[in-house]
């Protein structure tokens, strides 16, 4: 806990939507290279990379077909280097992206394994034969339908992807393949970067194969039950971390396990397990659907934040992380909507950004900000459901038309809840075309929420001036090493108290449109306040979206 990385703000690039340097629509290194001045001026300190290999994109760079090179959309290896070396200039790291679970079905790996089903790589993936006549099992794809699909070679095997079908999945049980990954993450290790993200690290182990869903239906069903935290994967990602850690004793290993408990992320993270210094989970947001409709999937129903809901499972996080290690913080992701799409107020937009982005990131823990988050953009809007290239999509649009709704509401519904539409390109100005991103259309596009970085930079109530500030205040000693207790407080108000030696400050935010009346904490100083906020005579009342940051004095 007493590393690099504790003291951290990351702020994560989508490397083709950031900024486009040769004007083709696609963002780039080079793109990030000429904006770390913004990124340095921000305040963040540490710069998260999406997958920035040569793939085939059928799942944005997630598909690798080659871990060694660069994809030339995106860049040189000379850019990559470039980048590694003036982040450091800046005193800046860069993590990035490990795709471990999957390659692309272009990779040279899997076309061997197609080609010659008694070779080397065949047993780099997972197969499977028929069972009576179908699926060798019922387990069902996070992208829709089976996680099994027919080789395309000359035998009847199928063979298993958790994603996509043009992603198939490795088989970690094959020490082979274990070493092929050990040896292309030193790869990069030995380039500079100064950590890794592990994507979807805890779908490394399987289950046996011949087991069913047991729901009585042949029918995909998602099971993670039998492809996620099983047995096999901290002993795997244990060795793969500590050969990692041999060559580089400070690397930042951060893992994304979407689905992880706080007991699991105890188990990830705690450090003479060897694993991970830090683990994201996205159970640690919280929502709920006001008014579900039962006819529909839940997925892309509206949902609305769940404050009592977050308050309990962050202090759960809290409580099960405590001298193991720091709890990651953030609201948005290119795997999720973005958060003025999901949780934003409509009639306190502005306020409600802030208050929300007060109440995460000063709690106990390190900060992810996704790009764009700062000045507040939103989802894009997006025409028609193949916009979204997903089967879930396609499913959920033909049972919303058959059961009434409009196109318009679907989409609605759709683009506010998605995660493609939170890809939409960095906003940077109003003068240049395509709010400065590039000169040629983005390869993402839809109607946007009009902000930018330019009119920001020059209003000084504006969001980005804000985070900047916030972003100072998170740094601080207190905010990066104190502890925290999360308060028990009336509904709709989250209040925490982080303490370092004699100093304490208390955070109070309310994350409603109404105005609360709370008990008043007697001897603070306010350092900083937003909102409508009255002090009456034993209570203070918080309007909507109000917030406070106030010192605890000593009696």
């Amino acid at each position: 806990m007493g590393s690099w990385h504790t003291n951290q703000v990351i702020y994560q690039i989508y490397p083709k939507s950031f900024q486009d340097s040769n004007n083709d629509g696609i963002g780039d290194l080079k793109g990030i290279i000429e904006r770390i001045p913004y990124l340095k001026s921000l305040g963040v300190t540490t710069i998260w990379l999406n997958p920035i290999y040569v793939s085939p994109q059928v799942d944005n760079g997630y598909d690798v077909s080659n871990y060694y090179t660069i994809d030339d959309k995106l860049g040189s290896m000379a850019d990559m280097e470039v980048l590694i070396q003036r982040l450091h200039e800046q005193g800046m790291y860069l993590i990035m992206d490990f795709v471990m679970n999957h390659t692309s079905d272009q990779h040279p790996w899997f076309k061997d394994a197609v080609q010659n089903p008694k070779g080397l790589y065949r047993d780099y993936y997972l197969w499977a034969n028929s069972k009576d006549g179908g699926y060798p099992n019922n387990w069902g794809s996070f992208f829709g339908g089976s996680v099994w699909s027919r080789d395309p070679g000359k035998t009847k095997q199928y063979y298993f992807h958790l994603f996509d079908s043009h992603m198939p999945d490795l088989n970690w049980n094959n020490p082979e393949v274990r070493n092929s990954m050990l040896e292309i993450a030193k790869y990069w290790v030995n380039k500079g970067i100064d950590g890794l993200r592990l994507d979807a690290f805890i779908h490394i182990d399987k289950a046996d194969f011949d087991q069913n869903v047991p729901n009585g239906s042949d029918e995909p069903v998602v099971a993670e039950e039998f492809y996620a935290h099983l047995p096999k994967v901290q002993p795997y990602l244990k060795q793969f971390c500590s050969q990692l850690r041999a060559i580089k004793p400070d690397l930042f290993i951060i893992g994304e396990a979407a689905s992880a408990s706080p007991e699991l992320l105890a188990e990830y993270s705690r450090p003479t397990n060897g694993e991970c210094d830090a683990v994201i989970t996205f159970r640690s947001l919280v929502d709920k659907i006001p008014q579900p409709d039962s006819e529909l999937p839940l997925t892309y129903q509206p949902k609305q934040l769940d404050v009592e809901g977050m308050k309990q499972q962050l202090a759960t996080i809290e409580a099960k992380l405590a001298g193991i290690s720091l709890p990651v913080l953030y609201w948005s992701n290119h795997d999720m909507a973005r958060l003025a799409s999901r949780y934003a107020s409509k009639c306190y937009r502005l306020q409600s950004l802030k208050c929300l982005a007060t109440m995460l990131y000063l709690q106990r823990g390190i900060p992810i900000i996704y790009y764009g988050e700062e000045i507040g953009m939103d989802n894009l809007k997006l025409d028609q459901p193949i916009d979204f290239n997903d089967l879930t999509v396609t499913d959920f649009y033909g049972k919303a038309m058959q059961q009434g709704y409009t196109h318009s509401e679907v989409m609605q519904m759709l683009n506010q809840t998605h995660k493609i539409p939170a890809r939409g390109s960095m906003r940077w100005n109003q003068q240049q075309n395509n709010a400065g991103f590039s000169e040629h259309t983005p390869w993402l596009s839809g109607k946007i929420h009009l902000v930018d970085v330019a009119t920001e930079e020059d209003d000084a109530d504006s969001l980005l001036n804000f985070y900047r500030s916030l972003i100072k205040i998170k740094r601080t000693e207190l905010f990066t090493s104190g502890t925290e207790i999360i308060k028990n407080t009336p509904q709709g108000i989250y209040q925490f108290v982080r303490r370092l030696g004699k100093s304490a400050v208390v955070v109070t935010c309310n994350l409603t449109d109404q105005s609360i009346e709370i008990p008043m904490i007697k001897n603070t100083s306010t350092r900083f306040a937003e909102g409508k906020i009255r002090m009456l005579e034993d209570t203070v009342s918080y309007g909507p979206w109000a917030f406070t940051i106030k010192d605890i004095l000593e009696d």
